[in-house]
């Protein structure tokens, strides 16, 4: 991996291989996603440059993969940091050579542990700024903190655009149970597959003339849908208030499909994901794993919890503001799984719960958006 910031003759290679290996194709790229509704977007000045920093794992690189698998086409290319061990299969750009190519945003498609912007990020920041492009970040640390940058950007013309902060307010959740129906993923760690199953998942039932909207949880989410709420921002008190707020009452037919943040069972993220399950208040829930993890990523003391156990938990904590809440489909990431691994351990699954078992990458979530059809008597209805 040749990272951005190379030689002249290293950049010109890495940008012809580049042109010459597309990026994979996906069953998720070019599916249309139902609107948003007013008042919760952040305008977005596409296409976007994505930087990767210094990152070893596409783990770390979630954001980005998210914009290159969702809105290829608002993506111009990607930047790394020296030692970046990530390659997106995009074109290398510096960001004056990105300014020149079209993109208009340098987007920061890292998202590492704490959310805080590294300090040997600044002069590419200054950098991008410069160059005249806006920079879209879902950091929990604000861009406007970077020593200079918002001066730069005031006398360049360009946006700071801090997209995990909102100016928005949100109530104390009310418990009310409210007309409509939602879907929640779920999962047994984070970073696993929840927003490419929501998303996914919108998909499948808008193609079967099924009335649902996408709510964003997340930074990357947000980016993709153009409104949400970054729900691990909101103070804690008002979490569950602000999941009612991001999915309020709709016809009894529509489906809101919000996309799950972090796991019941993580030391650090367990609360942000029960105060979404009390106020989105799911008729229905996915549950997202990864097989080949046998703890939670980066906490190697914890294991991964066993999926009837994990499917006991949720239903216990969706049921305090939704009784009748219910599992509807596994998703998998099966992308460490040979075929033949992959088609058994699938097969087992759904026999053992009764369950479509489904790796959105892959798959699609038909089958899931079918199972939903028919345990809730849903009318087409757009």
């Amino acid at each position: 991996m040749v990272p951005a910031v190379a030689g002249g003759q290293a950049i010109a290679e890495a940008r012809e291989r580049s042109r010459q290996v597309p990026a994979p194709a996906s069953p998720l790229q070019s599916r249309p996603l139902a609107t948003v509704p007013p008042g919760l977007s952040m305008q977005l000045n596409k296409p976007y440059l994505l930087f990767l920093g210094a990152s070893q794992s596409m783990t770390d690189c979630k954001t980005a993969a998210g914009l290159r698998d969702w809105c290829r086409d608002d993506v111009i290319g990607q930047m790394g940091l020296p030692g970046c061990a990530v390659d997106l299969r995009l074109p290398w750009y510096r960001p004056a050579e990105a300014v020149a190519a079209g993109a208009r945003s340098f987007v920061i498609g890292v998202a590492p542990v704490g959310g805080a912007i590294p300090l040997e990020w600044q002069p590419v920041l200054l950098e991008a700024v410069a160059a005249g492009l806006d920079i879209v970040s879902g950091m929990h640390t604000r861009l406007a903190s970077v020593p200079g940058l918002a001066e730069a950007a005031q006398r360049r013309g360009c946006c700071l655009l801090d997209v995990r902060h909102s100016d928005r307010t949100f109530a104390v959740a009310s418990g009310v149970r409210r007309p409509g129906r939602r879907v929640l993923t779920v999962g047994t760690d984070c970073a696993l597959g929840k927003k490419y199953t929501a998303l996914a998942l919108t998909s499948a039932l808008r193609a079967r003339g099924i009335a649902a909207t996408f709510r964003a949880t997340g930074q990357t989410g947000i980016m993709i849908a153009g409104a949400g709420v970054a729900i691990d921002a909101v103070v804690a008190d008002f979490v569950a208030g602000a999941a009612e707020s991001l999915s309020p009452a709709n016809d009894p037919a529509h489906w809101d499909v919000i996309e799950g943040q972090g796991a019941l069972f993580h030391p650090a993220y367990a609360g942000v994901t029960l105060g979404l399950i009390h106020g989105s208040q799911p008729d229905a829930l996915v549950l997202c794993h990864d097989p080949s993890r046998r703890c939670l990523d980066g906490f190697p003391e914890h294991p991964i919890p066993g999926l009837e156990s994990a499917m006991s938990q949720y239903l216990t904590a969706a049921k305090l503001t939704n009784p009748t809440a219910r599992f509807v489909g596994i998703s998998l990431n099966t992308s460490s799984l040979d075929g033949k691994s992959r088609g058994k351990l699938m097969a087992s699954l759904k026999e053992d719960f009764g369950l479509p078992v489904v790796d959105p990458i892959r798959d699609g979530a038909g089958a899931i958006a079918e199972v939903m059809a028919a345990q809730f008597g849903l009318d087409s209805a757009q």
